[in-house]
């Protein structure tokens, strides 16, 4: 008689382990998903705003890439970062969409461009968001206030990303003669690997002036960046709350 309740005992043990088995297996399915579709995305707003600013080497010497890249791309981390704070209190969407969109961005350069079109790698590296990504989420965590956020947080994300690609951008600025012009070697690359002959591709080589090879200028740049990050940041914090909203009040009605 006494086996027969640990008899019956032992199949409820097992199930409930067999549950939470299924539900860790579950939430791993659910956040590699989560990653795949965070990457997506990401790299869709990316090529469709930023674009060639940030594609082709010889681009990313002019001010538009360090102005309008940390800009655009703060949009969708504020969003996702109210989203996951709010709902969840997790303070690492930023870090996370910024791990995604360097995967992603790699793999495309990677595989598409430099796989199909043989186009070097030197010519068509993606720059980085991460350290800027991780100083948004800490400030949050830090804080718990999106104005603080806005301002430290992202004025952060824009002054953190020149530094952070410098190391890579560095020798692409390189003053070079080539035929007698003064140019950097960015743009001398850009004449050795011919691209499409469309208008937005054509664009006049600057020859030895401080729009190339940085100094003075960059600094005007980062601040207009640094002001408009906290504009974009406030702005995407209020279309991932209305975004909670929608999504709550339609569940609520189901």
């Amino acid at each position: 008689m006494a086996a027969g309740p640990q008899a019956r005992a032992r199949p409820a043990l097992e199930t409930a382990e067999e549950r939470q088995r299924a539900y860790r297996q579950f939430d791993i399915i659910l956040a590699i998903l989560i990653f795949f579709l965070f990457m997506g995305l990401y790299h869709i707003v990316a090529m469709l705003t930023v674009g060639d600013w940030d594609f082709w080497v010889d681009w990313k010497d002019r001010r538009w890439w360090i102005l309008l890249t940390p800009v655009i791309l703060i949009s969708m981390p504020a969003a996702v970062q109210f989203i996951f704070w709010e709902k969840f209190r997790l303070p690492f969407a930023a870090t996370l969409l910024t791990l995604c969109l360097v995967v992603a961005e790699w793999l495309n350069r990677v595989i598409n461009m430099h796989g199909w079109a043989y186009f070097p790698l030197d010519f068509i590296w993606p720059s980085t968001l991460i350290p800027s990504g991780i100083a948004l989420d800490v400030v949050l965590l830090l804080t718990g206030s999106y104005i603080l956020t806005a301002i430290i947080g992202g004025g952060l994300w824009s002054i953190l990303f020149y530094p952070t690609n410098w190391t890579m951008v560095a020798r692409y600025m390189v003053p070079t003669n080539m035929h007698g012009f003064l140019m950097s070697i960015a743009d001398v690359m850009g004449f050795q690997f011919v691209r499409t002959g469309t208008p937005e591709y054509l664009r006049i080589i600057d020859r030895g002036t401080l729009r190339s090879f940085g100094q003075d200028p960059i600094y005007i740049s980062l601040a207009f960046a640094m002001f408009s990050c906290m504009l974009m940041y406030m702005l995407f914090i209020g279309v991932g709350y209305l975004f909670t909203r929608i999504q709550f009040s339609w569940f609520k009605r189901v």
